[in-house]
């Protein structure tokens, strides 16, 4: 006898409500209600209002700081297992605590090791996520990851710009192979920003691997916390004769004095999606938005569909 087709329900976790919800219309769903009872001593509940029995279910849910944000995902995937969900995908579009994804001194957490066994063994079946900070975190899931680029939303906006002489940047080694896959697929020079840390935030010095003079730079990255990488190298590339300075970052964390920072600095543009929603508006932040891609992703995942066309990297 065969299983009846059921359509699946998505559901939020309260930090990504909005971005839930345009995903779920671009789905073409209603997104599903839960009910979050909150204790005073900051305690929460979320419960499904509505039953997930015998479907998949996606929950969104972005794991930013503070830690209630990992919990309630943990919570909301608890919730869908106990309620006899079939297939239960996290949808996290900006995977948290990735940073922490070696043992790079002595005697720290592998905190991105320990939010994949979190998440797996509080019942998701499948992980879906957007530009990791470090490409092996796939490796720590026993479960299906499905890892998106937002190349596939940036691209057209860059190509929308129409600018000649582009040149991408990366703000450090480690992000040179993003940025060789944008200066493929837009047929574009690459420099690369060498840095030193004394700690973590805080740079000593950085110096410009290749030449920007007379072009208009774009600097990729897959996220930006306090802006201080971000716009030292901006002004470091104008004092090196570059004729624009924009930047591409997929997560928008924006911490401290970021916002200060972006808009006393010499970028012309920053370009995010809304993995984490901004803490305010700026005259220099454009957010493109990454939500009909997750949609059409999650379509073929509920199809059982190749999703290898959403890949540009």
């Amino acid at each position: 006898m065969e299983t009846p087709y059921l359509e699946p329900k998505i559901f939020a976790c309260s930090q990504s409500i909005e971005l839930a919800s345009k995903i779920a219309e671009n789905y073409g769903l209603k997104l599903g209600n839960v009910v979050v009872t909150r204790f005073s001593d900051g305690e929460f509940q979320p419960a499904f209002a509505e039953s997930v029995r015998g479907r998949r279910v996606f929950i969104v849910g972005s794991t930013f700081p503070n830690s209630d944000n990992l919990m309630e995902m943990l919570l909301m995937l608890d919730a869908a297992k106990r309620a006899s969900a079939r297939h239960i995908t996290a949808v996290i579009p900006y995977f948290g605590w990735a940073r922490q994804d070696r043992k790079d001194q002595p005697r720290v957490a592998i905190g991105a090791k320990l939010v994949a066994n979190l998440l797996q063994t509080a019942g998701a079946t499948r992980i879906m996520t957007m530009d990791l900070h470090a490409d092996q975190i796939q490796g720590f899931f026993e479960k299906p990851v499905d890892h998106l680029f937002a190349s596939f939303i940036f691209l057209p906006y860059i190509h929308s710009l129409n600018l000649k002489d582009i040149t991408i940047a990366s703000p450090d080694m480690g992000g040179s192979k993003r940025a060789y896959a944008y200066s493929k697929f837009l047929e574009s020079e690459v420099v690369i920003c060498y840095k030193q840390r004394l700690k973590a935030n805080v740079i000593s010095t950085m110096e410009l691997i290749g030449d920007v003079k007379d072009r208009h730079v774009i600097i990729v990255d897959d996220m930006i916390d306090t802006g201080g990488t971000l716009t030292t190298a901006a002004d470091l590339m104008m004092e090196k004769g570059a004729l624009s300075v924009r930047a591409v970052c997929t997560h928008p964390i924006l911490s401290g004095k970021a916002y200060e920072r972006i808009e006393n600095s010499k970028l012309l543009e920053l370009i995010v999606s809304d993995t984490i929603p901004l803490k305010r508006e700026s005259s220099k932040i454009k957010v493109v938005t990454c939500a009909p891609l997750f949609a059409d992703v999650m379509h073929k995942v509920q199809d059982n569909t190749s999703i290898s066309g959403q890949f540009l990297m």
